[in-house]
C-alpha cells in the first residue's frame, strides 16, 4: 500500500511539473507573439508615416529614382534606403514652413553662399513643397531633398534642419553652375538626373520627368 502511494505521490508530481511546463510555454508564446504583433504594428505605422508623406505628389512632393543623381560631383550615391531607414525620423505630418519663414531662410542662404534667391526658393518648392521633413520614396531628405550620403559629403549634419538642408542645397546648385557655366537649365537637369548625364548630352537630359522638373522651376523665375 505504501509502494502504491509512493507511487502515486511520484506520479502526479510529474503530471503538476509538467502541467507547469506547459503553461511556462504557453505563455512564453503568447509573450512572443504579442511581441511580433506589436512589431508589426509599429513598421505598419512607420509605412503609413512614409507613404502619408510621399504618396502626393501633387502636394510638392517630386518623387523620381535618386540613385544616380548628384554622383558627379559629390561622389557615388549610396543605394537607396529602405521605406524605413534607422535613425530617420518618421513623421506624421509634415506642414510646410511659413512664408516668413521661408523668404528669410532662402535670403540668408542666396547672401552667405550666393546662389539667387528666386532660384532657391523654386527649386525648394518644386523638391519639397516647403516642407522640411520631407522624405521621397528613395530616401531624399529635407527642403531640397538631399540623399543621406550627399548629405553626408556636404557637410549637411541634420538633413531635416531648414537651415542646414537649405544650404547643402545651396551650396550644391552653386557647384553645379559653376560646372555649366551659369547654365541654369543644365545645372537644374544635373540637380535632378545627375550630372553624369548632362555632360553625356550636353543639355538637360530628354528623360520626361527631368524636362517636366526644369520646366516648372524655370517658370517661376523672373525673365524665363
Amino acid at each position: 500500500m505504501i509502494g502504491s502511494l509512493k507511487h502515486c505521490k511520484y506520479a502526479i508530481g510529474l503530471a503538476l511539473l509538467a502541467a507547469s511546463m506547459n503553461a511556462q510555454s504557453a505563455d512564453a508564446t503568447a509573450k512572443q507573439r504579442n511581441a511580433a504583433a506589436a512589431m508589426q504594428e509599429s513598421l505598419a505605422k512607420q509605412r503609413a508615416s512614409i507613404e502619408q508623406q510621399t504618396g502626393n505628389a501633387s502636394g510638392g512632393f517630386f518623387l523620381l529614382p535618386r540613385a544616380a543623381s548628384l554622383g558627379g560631383v559629390t561622389g557615388a550615391i549610396a543605394a537607396p534606403a529602405p521605406i524605413a531607414p534607422i535613425g530617420m525620423p518618421q513623421l506624421a505630418e509634415c506642414n510646410p514652413l511659413p512664408a516668413p519663414e521661408v523668404e528669410s531662410l532662402v535670403g540668408e542662404t542666396s547672401e552667405r553662399d550666393g546662389v539667387s534667391p528666386d532660384l532657391l526658393r523654386s527649386v525648394m518648392k518644386q523638391e519639397s513643397g516647403f516642407r522640411p521633413c520631407a522624405v521621397s520614396s528613395k530616401g531624399a531628405m529635407g527642403l531640397m531633398q538631399l540623399m543621406p550620403a550627399t548629405a553626408e559629403q556636404l557637410g549637411v549634419l541634420d538633413p531635416f534642419d531648414p537651415t542646414s538642408n537649405l544650404d547643402g542645397g545651396a551650396r550644391f546648385l552653386k557647384q553645379l553652375l559653376g560646372r555649366y557655366g551659369g547654365d541654369v537649365p543644365k545645372a537644374l537637369g544635373a540637380y535632378n538626373a545627375g550630372p553624369a548625364r548632362v555632360d553625356a548630352t550636353g543639355a538637360v537630359p530628354a528623360i520626361p520627368e527631368t524636362v517636366d522638373y526644369v520646366r516648372q522651376i524655370l517658370s517661376a523665375l523672373p525673365f524665363h
